[in-house]
Formats: structure tokens, sequence, C-alpha cells
């Protein structure tokens, strides 16, 4: 043995067999390291011939896949192992690209690559367009009036077609914008926070409908006729998706195209459709249409023999319909929750409409699916997310200004630790939010398209939304709830469970989209497995399959060393203090990765229908996205030492989400023979051994004060949120009157030491004050200063109140 006792060879074995694990080296190391332990083992012949044969077999790829791949594979496919992907399921999972996703579900992440992606700004254009149009827009929107008289006026209607906001995602060589979508996240971000029918009208063109479409596959002709239209507001689009029977699952679409030759010899469509939830499609004068293309005589060539339906159904396809034609049925209006945007349904019977209505031409018909997810992959990533940042800036701002204002039993609602509590949560989300929302923005600037990503941003912006609402109706009590000018948070808590319906419902975006979808697209080989066995590519599949095999020995290994050492095996580039949460990503991916493998292997095809466990591993991979981008954020801003209490609270906050994520898998784990292991042990280990503990109440305490304090941090925080600078009553008077507050705080405490101290008799209001005056406590600029601030915190708390006809007369 090489004068090496087998003792000393066995753990010296063991302890490279576990570095190799962790760092996941290929075969053909483990073919070295194999051979040096058989040399100083002192194999015989027969030692060494039957290393010789496993070597040969395993690195030698055609052999492999003959005597270990191709029965295997063929094993895997009679047990039904694998899922079946429909068409529509794998349009889907082939729409948009792999990002920052594949890195967290690696189990390995580069944070080298994830620091240095792209953290997006605006251009000069951009910022005056902010700074003016934008501007404009808010200050002549009332909302309280649209919402009243449920109509948009139309002074605001010009100032819309006028700066062309309908035209933002329009080149600029077809007379739009040509914003990038930082730019037109910002927007809608501004419109938001000052009305949301307004910034529905203006978000739904520039998302997922004719101009997205036509940019991206309409012909020269369409995009020459519509595009310039679409972009001075003489067209009013609308996209007709959304059916009775085909809501999230849009690949269920029953309204009909039929290709028929008409009398003069040129090919036309006939039309049926019933489309419900269409935004602006009462007032539209085009109709993007979605709709199953059928060309039973295969007028159109496209038929394969003996592959063809026999109603010659060629898949979804797209078309623009001028709203005029005959047959088309609009003017009637859902009610949204009372929002007033148009919300729609519409019918086409019998709509007859020349074949080159087809977005991108007869190229296209039948490839409407693939287009539409293209679409959504980015979409996702930009309206909701906007609003729900908007929210969240803006009730922080809001609700944080109350805080300071209200008081209750002489000192202001903000020094309660009840208060401070749904502070430091406004606060924290608020950092957090922007962080993801321009992280993902940075990603489709770049002219990437993540499905998983977006998919992410829709589901936890409009998600967090309706939390974010609650705590401010908590914090303002009856101001939240008593409907008027002055309240500018009811109508959005009237709004936020819209957002959750659309672009995919949320329960199946969590359910299905992140992780279902994610499992196989952003996992390295999943999806190239079952790519390869349906497509019978054995040398494919057995590349593809030992590769993840070896993935799984690592994350297993790298998972159960970073949990014993808490993520300190893993080597950190950046510095001390929050290299510690990088340590933590690693520790979450590695076991993410790992629980994942194990998952899949375990439930095989039944995976799909799993929508509990599925959630589960979704809501581990949101929150690893947003511990991500949050961490980018610090890093880009030059890791502003006052924005820290804000990191920690985002970074604790993201954690604690993971943990409960992973003990909901651990305590359901269906793996044969294993569930034990997962649900009892496994799960202890998980308990006592945490990522972190969540926010303390001292954190809480820190990030509540820093919100309350008027200032530059104050104000990066929000600068997403519209205020119009006057001190009239709404936001404005409230941050004036937060402002007089904080500035006679130091005042307020002189007068309530002297009369502590006796020097002042014990009165309130006016009278007080004058006792301070003539007492010498304080000047009589100070007095002033106490009564304006008393003057415009009590005209700030005030709340709307009607006489009974007013109040009757409301609509």
């Amino acid at each position: 043995m090489n004068g090496l006792d087998m003792e000393t060879i066995l753990w010296g074995f063991a302890l490279g067999t576990l570095i190799l694990c962790f760092w996941g080296v290929p075969f053909w190391v483990w073919t070295i390291v194999g051979a040096k332990a058989c040399w100083l083992l002192g194999a015989d012949t027969v030692g060494w011939t039957v290393f010789g044969v496993i070597a040969v077999v395993w690195n030698v790829r055609p052999i492999r896949t003959v005597l270990l791949s191709t029965p295997l594979a063929k094993l895997m496919k009679g047990m039904g192992f694998l899922p079946q992907i429909s068409e529509t399921e794998k349009a889907a999972l082939k729409a948009g690209n792999v990002w920052a996703e594949a890195e967290l579900f690696s189990g390995k992440p580069s944070f080298k690559r994830l620091m240095s992606e792209s953290y997006p700004e605006l251009t000069a254009e951009e910022k005056a367009f902010i700074a003016g149009p934008v501007r404009e827009l808010c200050l002549a929107t009332d909302d309280w009036k649209i919402w009243q008289t449920r109509e948009i006026p139309q002074a605001v209607w010009d100032i819309i077609k006028k700066h062309k906001f309908l035209g933002m995602i329009i080149p600029k060589e077809y007379g739009g914008l040509g914003f990038s979508a930082l730019a037109h996240s910002e927007v809608i971000q501004q419109l938001s926070g000052r009305s949301v029918p307004i910034a529905i009208t203006v978000m739904v063109p520039n998302s997922l409908g004719p101009a997205e479409l036509l940019n991206h596959y309409g012909t020269d002709a369409q995009k020459n006729h519509y595009l310039p239209r679409l972009a001075r507001g003489e067209d009013i689009p609308c996209f007709a998706l959304t059916e009775p029977g085909a809501g999230s699952d849009a690949s269920s679409i029953q309204a009909t195209g039929v290709v028929f030759k008409g009398s003069d010899g040129k090919l036309y469509l006939k039309l049926n459709w019933d489309k419900r939830w269409i935004t602006l499609a009462a007032i539209s004068t085009v109709l993007g249409l979605a709709f199953r293309l059928k060309d039973p005589e295969n007028l159109l060539g496209k038929a394969v023999p003996g592959t063809t339906p026999a109603d010659g159904d060629l898949g979804i396809t797209c078309a623009l319909i001028p709203s005029h034609t005959p047959g088309v049925v609009l003017g009637r209006r859902h009610d949204p929750l009372g929002v007033p945007f148009y919300n729609c349904p519409t019918q086409g019977k019998d709509v007859v409409a020349p074949i080159d209505v087809i977005i991108g031409g007869v190229d296209y018909a039948g490839k409407g699916w693939n287009m539409l997810m293209e679409s959504l992959a980015a979409g996702r990533g930009i309206s909701i997310p906007a609003q729900g940042n908007a929210t969240a800036q803006g009730v922080l701002r809001i609700g944080s200004a109350f805080a300071v204002v209200r008081k209750q039993f002489g000192v202001s609602i903000g020094d309660f630790e009840g208060i401070a509590e749904p502070l430091a949560r406004l606060g924290g989300r608020a950092y957090f939010l922007e962080a993801t929302r321009k992280y993902t923005l940075g990603a489709i600037d770049a002219g990437i398209k993540p499905p998983v990503v977006t998919a992410i941003a829709k589901y936890q912006f409009s998600d967090i939304q309706r939390k974010v609402l609650a705590d401010g109706m908590d914090i303002m009590g009856g101001a939240g709830i008593s409907c008027g000018p002055r309240n500018i948070i009811a109508h959005s808590y009237f709004a936020a469970p819209i957002s959750i319906t659309v672009e995919g419902a949320n329960i199946l975006t969590r359910t299905l989209i992140i992780f279902g979808q994610g499992a196989l697209r952003a996992h390295p080989y999943a999806f190239k497995e079952v790519d390869a066995l349906e497509a019978g590519h054995m040398g494919a599949f057995d590349k593809a399959f030992w590769a993840h095999v070896g993935y799984v020995i690592r994350n297993t290994t790298r998972s159960m060393v970073l949990s014993l050492t808490r993520g300190w095996a893993a080597v950190m580039p950046f510095g001390l203090g929050v290299a510690s949460y990088y340590r933590k990503l690693s520790w979450a991916s590695a076991t993410f990765a790992f629980l994942a493998d194990f998952t899949m292997a375990g439930l095989g095809g039944k995976l799909k229908f799993k929508e509990k466990i599925t959630g589960r591993f979704a809501d581990v991979l949101s929150w690893m996205y947003i511990a991500t981008a949050t961490l980018r954020r610090y890093e880009y801003e030059g890791r502003r030492r006052e924005d820290w209490p804000l990191v920690e609270w985002s970074l604790r906050h993201a954690f604690t989400q993971m943990q409960e994520g992973f003990d909901g898998l651990y305590a359901n784990f269906e793996f044969p023979m294993l569930s034990w292991l997962f649900r009892g042990p496994v799960r202890l280990w998980a308990h006592i051994n945490r990522f972190c503990a969540p926010p303390s109440d001292a954190l809480d305490l820190k990030v509540a004060r820093l919100v309350q304090v008027p200032g530059a941090q104050r104000d990066r925080l929000t600068e997403g949120f519209f205020l119009d600078g006057t001190n009239e009553p709404g936001p404005g008077l409230l941050e004036y009157a937060m402002k007089l507050s904080v500035q006679s705080q130091v005042i307020q405490s002189k007068v309530r030491k002297a009369v502590k101290a006796k020097k002042i008799p014990k009165k309130s209001g006016p009278e007080l004050v004058q006792e301070a005056v003539k007492a010498g406590v304080i000047s009589k600029e100070e007095a002033d200063l106490m009564s304006q601030a008393e003057e415009a915190r009590r005209k700030a708390i005030a709340v709307d109140s009607y006489t009974l006809d007013e109040y009757l007369k409301r609509t």
C-alpha cells in the first residue's frame, strides 16, 4: 500500500471524494482519482481490469449510450416517469430566454455574473418626458372626479394623444416614442400613483396588444399603416384574448376563423368569437384578436398530410380587425370592482375579413400561441410590477407622513411600536420591490425575455401590493376608509385585486409557471432529457442524463456541507458584513436544487399536478430572486451606509420566506422510502439550523424611524410616486404638515419639559403656547411655527364628509 496504512488512505479518499462532489468535477477527473486509488490500494490485475471496464463505459459516450442510457431511457418511458408535454406547453417553455433564474436553480450561483447584470438608467430624453408630459398629465388628472363621473375627461385624452402616451413601445421610425422598458415602467408608475384608471388606460396599449405584436411580427404594410396611427392615438387598440372558457388557460381558445375563397377569388376569414374582460374594447377602433384558425380546404397550403385534423385546425392565430367591421359587437362594459376604466366584453358574429388581417401575414398563420408567449414573457415584467411598485412607494410616503402628523395621547402615532411594525414592512418592501423592478427591467432592456423571472415579478408585486395596502389601512385607520378627494389610498385598495387576475391569475402563475415552467426551463438538464427522449435521440439523452446525475451528486453534497457550515464553505468574493447573505443565498440555492431534483425524481410526471408542492418551490425561487435583486441594488448604489437597515430588513424577510417554503416542502416531502427522513430528521434539523431570524423589533424600529424623517433618503425610497408640490388636501398637504411637525418637535419638547418642571401651567392648544411664550420657554417665532404645524396637522388629518343629498347623488 505504498507506505500508507489503510485507514489513512480511506480517510483521504473520503475527504477527496467530498471535495470533488462539492465542486462537481467531470467524469474524467473521477477516472484519474479512481486510478490513483487503485494504485494506492495496490490493486491486482483483476482490480485494474474491472476499473478499466468501468472507466471505458463511463467515459466513452457511444459505449455508455448503448449499454446504459438506451435501456434506462426505455425503462423511464415504460414507467411514465417523465411528464407529458403538450405542444402549447412546449411553446411556453421555449418562449423567451433563461436568465438569472438559471443561476439560482443551479445550486452553485455565480454572484460575479448576477452582480454584474445591467442596472438601467433613464436617458436624458426619457427624464425630460417624465418631468414634462407625465407631470402635465398627472396635474390635469382629477382622480376623484373620474371615479364620480366614471369617465376620463376629453382634456385628459387630448394630453394622452398629444404626447403619444399610447405609443411608448412603438419605434421612433413609426412615429412612436421608442422608450426603454425602464422608461415605460417609470411612466406607468407615476400615473398609477395619481390615478389607477389613467394608468390602466395607458398601460394596456403598451403591453400585450396590437403594437407589441406588430413590432415583432407585423408585415411592413401592417407596420406602416397601423403603428403611426396607434402612436398618435388616432387608433385606439384593444386585444381580445380572454373567453368564458379560456382565461389563464389561453390555449383553450374557442374563437374561430375559417379560411374561405370569396367570389372574387381572394382568400378571406369568417370569424366568430365571444370575449370578455377586454380593456378599451368599447372605445377601440382596432381589435386585436386571438382565435383558432381553420383551413378545412387547405387553401393556405399549410396542411401536413396525415396530421392535420379534418377541420383543418392550424392552431392559434392573431389578427387585427377594424372595430367598425360588420358583425363586430362592442359597447358594453364590465364593472371591475367599481374601478372606472374600460373593461368590456366583445363578440363577433360571422365577421368577414381579408386574409391579410393576420398579424405577420399568412406566414404567421397558426403561430399565435408562440407570439403570445414571447410577448407575455417580457410584458409581465413591466406594467404590473410598475403598478405594484407605485402602490408600495405611495403608501410608504403617505403612511409615514400620516404617522408623524396623526397624534394620539399627545404623541405621533409613529412613535408607537404597534405602528412601527407596519411602517417597517412598508420601508423594507419599498426597498426590495424597487430593487427587483429595476433588476428585471435591466434584463428586458438588454433584449432578454425571461418568462420565469417576469412571472415572479408579476406574482410577487401584485401579491405584495395587497399586503402593502392592508398595512396602509391599519396605519391610517378611519382616514383610510373615508372616501373622498383627501383619501389617496382608498381607490388603490379597491383596485388591488385586479392586478392578481390579469396576464395569468396569480394562483396559476405561482403553482404552474414559476416552478412548473422553471423546473424544466431553468434546470440545466431536465428539458434536454425530456426533449431527447421524445425525439428518440439517445446520444443527446445520454449526454443530458449523466450530466444530470453529476449535477444531483454535486448539489446533494453542497446542500449538506453548506447546511452544516451555515454557508461558510462557499467562497464569497465580496466584503465582510454583506458576505454572510451571499453565503446564505448559496446555501439556499444548493438546497433548492437538491430538493427540486429529488422531488422531480420521486414524483416524475405527477409533479405538475402537485400544485401545493410546486407553489412552495415557486416561493423559494421567488425570494431567492428578490434577495439577489436587493443585493444587486445595494452594490450598484455604492453600499450606502444609511440604507443598511433597509437592506438587512429586506434580506432577513426574504430568507424567512425561503425558510417557510422549505419547511412546507420538508413537511410534505414525497419520495419512495425517504419521506420519513425528510419529514422527520431533516425537517427538525432545518428548524434548528434556520437561515436567519426574521427582522427583529430593534431593526423594525430603525426602519420605522428612518422612513419618518423628511429628506433625501425618504425621497429616494419613494421617487416613483408623483407629488404635485402643492399644499392642497392630499399627499401635498400631508407632506407639508409632516415637515412642519418635524421642525416643531424640538420646540414641543421644550414646552413639555417646562410643563413637567412646572415652569408653566399644564394647558392645551393655543393657551399652552401663549404661556410658554410668556415664560420665555420659547420665542414668538417658535410659537408661530408651532401654530402653523398644528393648523397644517389639523387640515391634513381631516376627512371628507357630505350632506345627505350629496351622498345620495354620488355614483
